[in-house]
């Protein structure tokens, strides 16, 4: 059933409910990562896998319950009879191990896993719209409590949901209304102490609010597909900022540019970056994506190709967050990367931890064997810069050298490290 004729059936089983004295349940289904699939491999294979979490649900659950598809990737399920909560976990559970065993199509091998918000009747709403928009908030719940999980309906939950449903409003005008702005953190050469690239990193300006910071909003973007967009519009105006200063006298310095799972994924990338770098005129040598090891590992074909012509555009790869994905460590035999970035989790504890000093020992050694650059993330303190050095790290990033830093500060910065 679609939307409609589900909403006809919640009305009739909570009136049912009603007049026997019993409860049911509203399950609000997420695919996660589904537009990533859908972005990279195109809507013919987006439907057929619909089709395929659909037969799966429907046969996850009792012949009296309802599935529907509310459109894009969201599923409901109605559970009417509930005799315990305990009956909702069973389901939920069978849920997701329906939806664990992958799916074949066109020699590829598709993971999806479910976001499962869980609402009962009467406890947390009488009417079908205070359901659907309970059972929706527990789903968002479920969906930052790590994906592939269920969540039961709180009224916290509720405080949260009007919130993330702000951002998300918000965020729908922010590009038009030029409230994003890039910021620049020096990445440090430590031979020479002077500044070697500038990582690009997102900030909003928030109408009367002020400076939010990526790990507030990145995910709402990611979630709703404006990561795309917004992620064009980054790489375009870092180029742009990246000429100006140049025309200003200042010698030209490498940026860094991440790239989420979403935009890699996305079919129009290439041919975005190609469009940039012609109508802006910045040298391709000066551009590096950086991409997490997860991002990388998720289509390993499609992504060769991809990392193929960015590389053969004259860009620079590097893996973001090493350490803390797949580390799979064929790939970066296979794939065109020139650097790699130690996470900061490893350095955060490097001089009190033994196990992150050997962490870090084993990926200089094997970043020198495949030569490889080596920049490792939020260094705080000199102890940690030392501990670097005998190691033989070559670059450095982090607040004992700079914070991230708005245009002008960064071209003062520029301007002083030149002199």
């Amino acid at each position: 059933p679609n939307r409609l004729l589900f909403q006809d059936r919640l009305l009739h089983a909570t009136g049912r409910a009603a007049r026997e004295h019993q409860e049911l349940a509203v399950m609000f289904i997420d695919l996660d990562r589904f537009k990533t699939i859908n972005d990279s491999l195109g809507h013919l294979i987006g439907d057929y896998l619909l089709k395929e979490v659909a037969n799966r649900l429907c046969c996850a659950v009792r012949a009296s319950d309802t599935v529907a598809r509310l459109g894009g990737d969201e599923f409901v399920v109605l559970v009417p009879g509930v005799g315990a909560v305990e009956q909702c976990h069973h389901v939920g559970e069978k849920i997701i191990e329906a939806l664990a065993v992958p799916v074949p199509i066109e020699n590829h091998l598709l993971h999806i896993s479910p976001s499962i918000g869980i609402c009962l009747y009467p406890d947390d709403g009488l009417d079908a719209e205070t359901l659907m928009r309970h059972a929706d908030a527990a789903m968002y719940h479920a969906k930052g409590a790590g994906r592939n999980n269920y969540q039961f309906f709180t009224q916290r939950m509720n405080q949260a949901a009007a919130r993330h449903f702000e951002l998300e409003s918000n965020l729908r005008t922010a590009l038009a209304n030029g409230e994003f702005e890039p910021f620049y953190q020096p990445i440090m050469d430590m031979a020479t102490r002077r500044v070697h690239a500038l990582e690009v990193l997102l900030r909003w300006r928030r109408p009367g609010i002020g400076l939010a910071l990526p790990d507030d909003f990145i995910p709402i973007l990611e979630e709703n597909g404006m990561i795309v967009p917004v992620g064009e519009w980054v790489i375009r105006r870092a180029c742009e900022q990246s000429m100006e200063w140049q025309r200003q006298g200042l010698p030209p310095v490498p940026l860094a540019i991440n790239l989420s799972a979403r935009q890699f994924m996305h079919k129009a990338l290439v041919t975005s970056i190609r469009r940039i770098v012609e109508e802006t005129g910045i040298d391709p040598a000066l551009v590096e994506f950086e991409i997490t090891e997860s991002a990388l590992m998720q289509h390993s074909e499609q992504t060769l190709e991809i990392l193929g012509q960015i590389n053969r555009m004259g860009m620079r790869l590097s893996i973001d967050d090493f350490g803390t994905g797949y580390s799979s460590l064929a790939y970066l035999k296979r794939f065109p990367v020139r650097k790699i970035k130690i996470d900061r989790a490893f350095i955060r504890e490097l001089e009190a931890s033994s196990e992150d000093r050997a962490i870090v020992a084993a990926v200089m050694a094997l970043a020198g064997s495949l030569q490889l650059q080596v920049v490792a993330e939020g260094v705080e303190t000199e102890e940690q810069l030392a501990l670097l050095r005998g190691y033989g790290c070559q670059y450095v990033q982090g607040w004992l050298f700079a914070r991230a830093l708005d245009s002008e500060a960064t071209r003062a910065l520029l301007a002083e490290d030149a002199a």
